[in-house]
């Protein structure tokens, strides 16, 4: 390199983004020693600060390399600097102790074992071979053990672990990739590994090759892993997959799995190079992948053509699926719609009569994280659900943001998750479940609470949704009147577009857009349950120009769960109360007629507990009954919309679609009774399940492109946000991105949050901080 020229200057230099426990302040102190520089780098509350002294031009080459080489997991949003006046200190570059400040950094999410510490691992010679915990700057647990910021050892659950000598000298040494790494450790001074079954602790001197030997033996293993407990079997033993069900009670709703390698994976599933990519990233999530090949357990996903597949993501995973030699059954440790295990005891009690054997250790979880689920469309990654490997990675927001107050936006009923805007950025939690559950929705005030206190985040304002039951919305409530911070209440759907928008970094001012949103259901502002809704608006205002006809729920929350009485409902509408005389078909009709349809016709003709819904999950709902898919109800909430999904695959490109309605005025209104005069027709003339939901799609497709197109030709608006948990139907995402392209319009998809309620929380904090900043 060149000399030095003989001036020296001093430059504060301050780098944010997720910058701390990622190995930055070593990636910097290697970059200063290389060019000369002298001075110091250190963590604080808003990210890193570097004093450097140096000649200008080496500076200069300084912070370009800052940003071009930076650590792994490091992502720098912003490098800004200024002059010191100080002299250069008579030193050579070091790197300082944290100190604390206002926080405004980030934590980086938790990140898939590395190659050189999976290397280590692996290695007979290495001090850490055969260790389930070893990490290293660019790998391993990060959020799910911290407990504040600075991120340093002290703020962890790894506090509980001094180090040993050798592990001090590796984590002193800025040239060594363990410098700092918080969680370092060993199988001297670190977590242990153990092995227990119902009768207590199991005596053996290898804990994990004997679970591998009792889980080939068709036992069902709970393992505790980086954010919580996993249920683990054999993927290939009908028998034990079976049996997981009936004790986790979870009939139908797909199982997660855990593949040795990419190979493994190929022998069951295709697996494009966009979908490689997102198995081998350092968030490793769960990948939707379409079956090819072997096959395996047929109970692991009944009714679906698709398998969610991860790849090993910790040293302890590795080893488990080399032991075991094939592909396992990886899911939630927890009964169906309870809150994944985290803690040891907890594990032991809620997981005693579902278990056989605990593979456990001593590192506590601080924070609880679900495997985060990814599927790659025609335009890019879609995260169905947003947590390890994601979460809470802020999202950087457009620059007028950054002069909003301080918001918490706290989501919604289901599918849960809260976001914190400030600074410019929104800091979304991860995915934390379905509120109802008692369990889970005490695990949200946690985490919140936890939050809050790691990021010192005190709201001014606090959005919620507008439905007044929700138990989000009434947490909010108190909060506010706690703390005293003003109420925002955000429409359901406008949320569900707002959060496309900030996903695609749309400035206030530049973000006014169509939005297609469709879903189960969400309050609209004149007390109705909307569902599928085309909005025209921005983060500030919302008009509603289109939805789909209204028709009753009857029997309230139970026409959630039962197909049947949508079915009902919806012949009703297109029919009136003389509906049974269009059901041709024998064993659809004996199946209506064994249910008690006269109470429910009077419910719906006198609005008894029959609240009118323009809901988009209702109608698949209603047409997978008419199906005979899913009739009397569903196991889980999409069932029957997936199914329906399925089986219409084969058959999407060589059907057309059926007509639908749709009437022009005020508000754009698409009906039905077109649809279904021509399904009930081909339910009656015997016609292939599949190809009649072919048909559906295809019409719902083709009728809403016409409905979005008619409205942004007459309003002047070229754009559409697609949002809503419906848009995660693959075929009906895919179809109308393709189809409103085609219509000349600009298309907008979520990639950065999920399209479903686990978005919600960012477009509220969106409208809540647009409200509430000079923009």
């Amino acid at each position: 390199m060149d000399p030095d020229p003989p001036e020296s200057t001093g430059r504060r230099i301050r780098v944010r983004g997720l910058v701390q426990g990622v190995g930055f302040r070593p990636h910097v102190w290697r970059l200063a020693r290389d060019w000369g520089l002298s001075g110091t780098v250190r963590n604080d509350g808003a990210g890193v600060e570097i004093d450097a002294w140096g000649g200008e031009k080496l500076l200069d080459a300084f912070l370009a390399e800052l940003a071009e080489k930076a650590p792994p997991l490091a992502r720098i949003d912003s490098i800004s600097w200024s002059s010191l006046a100080e002299p250069a200190p008579d030193a050579d570059f070091e790197i300082s102790a944290s100190t604390g400040g206002a926080v405004s950094t980030g934590i980086v999410p938790d990140a898939a074992v590395c190659p050189a510490c999976l290397a280590d691992v692996r290695d007979p010679e290495n001090r850490r071979f055969g260790y389930a915990f070893t990490n290293c700057t660019h790998c391993g647990p990060r959020l799910s053990i911290v407990r504040a910021i600075p991120y340093d050892r002290a703020n962890t659950s790894m506090d509980a672990f001094p180090m040993c000598d050798n592990c001090r000298t590796e984590y002193g040494d800025p040239a060594d990739r363990r410098f700092h790494a918080q969680p370092n450790a060993c199988p001297t001074c670190g977590p242990r590994l153990w092995l227990e079954d119902r009768n207590g602790p199991v005596d053996c001197a290898a804990p994990l090759e004997e679970a591998a030997r009792r889980i080939k033996a068709g036992q069902i293993a709970a393992i505790k892993g980086i954010g919580g407990f996993h249920l683990a079997c054999d993927a290939r033993n009908e028998s034990a997959v079976a049996e997981l069900r009936r004790r986790k009670r979870r009939p139908a709703k797909p199982l997660a799995l855990m593949a040795a390698d990419l190979a493994d994976i190929r022998a069951y599933c295709r697996v494009s190079t966009e979908e490689q990519t997102a198995l081998t990233s350092p968030a490793a999530p769960i990948v939707l992948l379409r079956r090819n090949g072997e096959q395996l357990a047929p109970s692991l996903a009944p009714g679906q053509d698709q398998l969610g597949f991860m790849l090993p993501y910790t040293p302890l995973h590795h080893q488990l699926l080399s032991e075991t030699g094939g592909p396992l059954v990886f899911t939630s440790g927890n009964l169906s719609d309870e809150p994944q295990a985290t803690a040891n005891d907890a594990a032991r009690k809620r997981l005693s009569g579902i278990a056989d054997i605990w593979l456990m250790h001593d590192r506590d979880i601080v924070n609880r994280l679900d495997d985060s689920v990814v599927r790659i469309d025609t335009s890019g990654p879609q995260i169905l659900r947003r947590a390890r490997g994601f979460a809470p990675a802020p999202i950087v927001l457009p620059e007028a943001f950054s002069e909003a107050v301080p918001v918490l936006a706290m989501g919604g009923e289901l599918k849960s998750a809260f976001c914190l805007l400030k600074d410019g950025q929104a800091i979304l939690s991860q995915h934390l479940g379905d509120l109802e559950e008692a369990t889970t929705h005490a695990q949200y005030r946690r985490t919140l609470a936890l939050y809050r206190q790691i990021y010192r985040h005190d709201p001014q304002v606090i959005a919620v949704d507008q439905h007044p039951d929700y138990l989000s919305s009434q947490w909010g409530q108190k909060l506010a009147r706690e703390s005293g911070a003003r109420i925002v209440s955000v429409q359901h759907h406008h949320a569900h577009l707002a959060a496309c928008l900030a996903g695609n970094h749309l400035a206030p001012g530049e973000e006014r857009s169509l939005g297609l949103v469709l879903d189960g259901l969400g309050r609209g502002p004149d007390g109705m349950i909307w569902g599928a809704e085309i909005l025209l608006g921005d983060y500030r205002i919302f008009e509603r120009k289109g939805h789909f006809l209204p028709v009753p729920l009857p029997g309230g929350t139970k026409a959630v769960r039962e197909p049947w009485r949508n079915l009902v409902a919806h012949l009703m509408a297109a029919f009136g109360p003389a509906y049974l005389e269009e059901v041709s078909n024998g064993l659809l009709a004996a199946a209506l007629r064994a249910k008690p349809l006269p109470v429910l016709d009077k419910m719906i003709l006198s609005n008894i507990n029959a609240p009118l819904s323009s809901s988009a999950g209702r109608l698949f709902d209603a047409v997978a009954g008419a199906l005979g898919v899913c009739f009397e109800a569903q196991d889980y909430e999409g069932h029957a919309g997936m199914a329906l999904e399925c089986l219409a695959r084969p058959f999407i490109a060589s059907e057309t679609g059926y007509p639908v309605a749709i009437s022009y005025g005020e508000s754009a209104v698409i009906s039905w009774e077109p649809m279904w005069r021509s399904l009930l027709s081909d339910v009656g003339a015997g016609v292939e399940t599949g190809r009649i939901a072919a048909r559906f799609h295809l019409g719902l497709i083709r009728g809403l492109t016409e409905m979005v197109a008619a409205i942004s030709a007459s309003c002047g608006v070229g754009r559409v946000a697609l949002s809503g948990g419906v848009m995660q139907n693959q075929i009906l995402h895919e179809g109308l991105t393709r189809e409103l392209e085609k219509a000349g319009l600009d298309v907008l998809s979520h990639s950065l949050v999920p399209a479903n309620d686990g978005g919600l929380a960012l477009g509220q904090a969106m409208i809540a901080g647009a409200l509430s900043a000079t923009m």
